[in-house]
């Protein structure tokens, strides 16, 4: 049963985070699950395998060489003197190293719609950019048809920022322009997990491997009942054993045909949610299965970079070219 405070609450959050306005968006990221849970980006990295499938693909593209390369006649060379190389190859703001905002970039795209950083300008040139953080992002479509962005600072600042100054990287993508939000689409399996997570937890807390019986060789009264429950629980929590008198025998039922298929739908949805960012779920961790993708380490790497990470660098290298350089400077420069 939902919580009507609850949802209230969120409500209002999700309208002062939001700034949501007709024709506009937000990058609150709050989507409701079916059980009355409110997923959003923080939540879902409390489950291990968002978190570790997140920090596999970001903390990995995040490390790799990324620079601007120059044509030349016989074929390239790096480009390490032009002025957009030292920005996303060594520090893109005075407050980032490269590593550090390319995590936070592609975080932002596998768990959101996509990634926007401001470019910070210095007259016409861009001399840095700087990760806006998803949940503090808002804007508005105008009235002739370019989008107005608010941006809620550390300080609790807002200020406008116009569209040409934000740099917007998609992720996945339906319409060919913006990206859709795996929290949305996945809100199903995502939302299944986080339950699955606290029964267990529940369950864990009253005790997993066995359920005990007592039984005595009389009727009890309610009072006498009610001071035993009391005494037995007491004794549990202080880590006592508990002394059973004349008459009382104690007896194990065993582990519950609901726990042990909690414990099958918690390791199912390890593999579901690896299936959501199409990472081998042995790369988690998760080692019950092999994989589809070749017996060998080598081969099994090889698809990881093929069909997991290539796709996300293409997506940044070509939003670099076609955002971030000018139309002469692509005819000559790449990243």
């Amino acid at each position: 049963m939902k919580n009507p405070m609850r949802t209230a609450l969120g409500r209002v959050r999700a309208t002062v985070l939001g700034w949501v306005l007709p024709g506009g968006g937000s990058g609150a990221g709050v989507v409701v699950h079916a059980s009355g849970t409110v997923l959003t980006d923080q939540k879902l990295l409390r489950l291990s395998t968002v978190w570790a499938c997140t920090r596999l693909i970001s903390e990995t593209i995040a490390t790799l060489p990324l620079g601007i390369n120059e044509r030349t006649g016989k074929g390239k060379r790096p480009a390490t003197d032009h002025w957009l190389h030292k920005i996303i190859h060594a520090q893109p703001n005075a407050d980032s190293t490269a590593s550090v905002f390319w995590e936070a970039v592609v975080a932002a795209m596998l768990l959101r719609d996509g990634a926007r950083c401001e470019k910070l300008m210095l007259g016409t040139r861009i001399v840095g950019l700087k990760f806006l953080a998803p949940g503090r992002l808002s804007w508005t479509r105008l009235s002739d048809g370019s989008k107005q962005y608010r941006y809620v600072d550390h300080n609790g600042r807002q200020r406008i920022i116009p569209n040409d100054r934000i740099w917007h990287i998609p992720g996945f993508s339906l319409d060919g322009k913006d990206g859709v939000s795996v929290i949305e689409y996945g809100a199903q399996v995502f939302g299944n997990a986080l339950a699955a997570d606290d029964a267990a937890g529940k369950t864990f807390k009253t005790g997993l491997l066995q359920t005990l019986y007592y039984k005595v060789d009389k009727w009890l009264t309610p009072d006498q009942r009610q001071e035993f429950k009391k005494e037995y629980v007491g004794s549990v929590e202080r880590g006592e054993v508990p002394v059973l008198e004349g008459g009382i025998d104690v007896g194990a039922v065993g582990i519950k045909p609901a726990d042990a298929q909690l414990l099958e739908s918690r390791s199912f949805s390890v593999e579901e949610i690896c299936r959501w960012f199409r990472v081998p779920p042995w790369m988690v961790g998760h080692t019950d299965k092999g994989s589809n993708w070749g017996t060998g380490i080598e081969q099994q790497m090889i698809g990881f970079l093929t069909f997991t990470l290539g796709p996300w660098l293409r997506r940044i290298e070509q939003s670099i070219t076609k955002d971030l350089l000018s139309p002469t400077e692509r005819l000559r420069y790449y990243p």
